[in-house]
């Protein structure tokens, strides 16, 4: 059974996605539709960030995997 710290954790993490998925959804689906003089414009980056900040975000999930396989393999072979 998780405690209490744990829920707390997963609740902190289910949240921050949920608002990470609707600011990214809103921003690549719906703001194209809306005119470029409007309000909520001024809220968002510029469009070339959409593609830009999931591909760095990807590529340092490469990274991090690239790193871990590494170390277990380094581990494996040394010990």
């Amino acid at each position: 059974m998780a405690t209490g710290t744990d829920q707390a954790v997963g609740f902190g993490l289910v949240a921050v996605s949920l608002i990470i998925f609707t600011y990214y959804t809103t921003w690549v689906i719906l703001l194209p539709f809306i005119d470029s003089q409007h309000v909520i414009h001024k809220y968002f980056l510029p469009r070339a960030y959409a593609v830009l900040l999931p591909l760095a975000a990807g590529l340092l999930l490469l990274l991090f995997v690239a790193l871990w396989v590494g170390d277990c393999v380094f581990v494996v072979t040394v010990f």
